[in-house]
């Protein structure tokens, strides 16, 4: 985690400042206490990273994109990879509280393209399938926790032996359980992909770790309400407006000569 919030020139030591003893490398968790990050070297420097998570939207749009990935993700884990808890109404193809969780979510389509992460998906409906819908970018998940994955209240860290660090109090008991193994078979070509998880790992460090963090916006607004002028005099609006509207088109953008729609990547 520190080697993602800090920027350094150099080799630096963790130093607490109640005892003033050095620590070592470790993938367990400080104690809470105050600690000093020290260079080794004079010569070099070291700062919190300025880089920010990405504008997290939470959202409960069911579209007919994603339900390829719904179908092949329920086939794949059939319960919840994160809890562990099974659907005993899976035979009867009943999935309610059970939902397919995007890795990287939806609203970041562009996003996805941009920082080549679509290169890792193999498993794809066709060449211009850029794969953000495809079954190695999901995890299937209880609707509760689904949400607190979307919020980032939670990752994997795939670095770890995919041990689950949750940022909010562990309020669903599943901080230092391991990902279910059903979802990430190296054999099974539609295993989730090790990538996304690094980099979702990634975002929820600097989204919980990295000061006052990045805002999480709630997509779902009651009927009738002004929900452009809530957008607008909200928080970072323009970042929000961009989520909100790569998550309601899903990726469709528009050729403006013919006036016809065209999946992302195929402009």
């Amino acid at each position: 985690m520190l080697e993602i919030l800090i920027d350094a020139t150099g080799p630096y030591r963790v130093i607490s400042r109640e005892t003033g003893e050095e620590l070592a490398n470790t993938d367990n968790s400080f104690n809470p206490g105050h600690y000093d990050i020290r260079p080794y070297s004079r010569k070099d420097t070291g700062s919190l990273t300025q880089e920010a998570c990405i504008t997290r939207v939470l959202s409960r749009t069911i579209t007919g994109r994603d339900e390829s990935l719904r179908r092949h993700v329920r086939e794949r884990d059939g319960k919840c990879v994160i809890s562990g808890t099974a659907n005993v109404q899976a035979f009867r193809d009943r999935w309610t509280g059970f939902h397919a969780a995007h890795v990287v979510p939806l609203s970041s389509e562009q996003y996805f393209l941009q920082k080549g992460l679509s290169e890792c998906i193999t498993n794809k409906a066709d060449e211009h399938d850029v794969g953000i819908n495809s079954c190695q970018n999901g995890l299937l998940m209880q609707s509760n926790i689904h949400e607190a994955f979307d919020d980032f209240g939670f990752t994997v860290n795939p670095y770890n032996g995919y041990k689950i660090t949750s940022f909010d109090g562990n309020s669903f008991g599943i901080d230092g359980r391991i990902l279910d193994p059903i979802c990430r078979d190296p054999t099974d070509e539609r295993s989730v992909k090790d990538e996304l998880l690094r980099w979702h790992f990634r975002q929820a460090v600097l989204a919980n770790m990295r000061g006052a963090g990045e805002p999480s916006f709630e997509m779902d607004f009651p009927p009738g309400s002004d929900m452009m002028g809530e957008i607008l005099s909200g928080p970072k609006a323009a970042r929000r407006m961009e989520a909100e509207l790569f998550s309601r088109l899903n990726g469709v953008m528009f050729d403006s000569d013919s006036m016809t729609q065209k999946p992302l990547g195929q402009v």
